[in-house]
């Protein structure tokens, strides 16, 4: 049986010797700050309007503010695909 030499130019050799592998993909922490998925899928978001000005809401509406809510459906696909190990 003849062997086949493969002939590899010293640069590409030294190429990859010091190659790193690829990083992979990411969560984007942003994204994780800002919403969570539930057990079932749904993603859910902080309501708008209860950083700053309190004094001026009832405690109707700021007790409101500090429950999440449900994301809208249009977005949920993008919001999962920022979040790659959550669902």
């Amino acid at each position: 049986m003849a062997q086949i030499k493969i002939y590899i130019p010293r640069s590409f050799a030294i190429e990859l010797k010091f190659m790193r592998r690829p990083k992979g993909i990411k969560t984007r922490k942003s994204v994780t700050k800002r919403f969570r998925i539930t057990a079932t899928g749904k993603v859910l978001r902080s309501r708008a309007g209860r950083r700053h000005l309190a004094q001026t809401k009832n405690a109707k509406r700021l007790r409101r503010l500090g429950k999440s809510a449900v994301v809208d459906a249009t977005d949920v696909y993008r919001i999962k695909q920022n979040l790659p190990f959550s669902h």
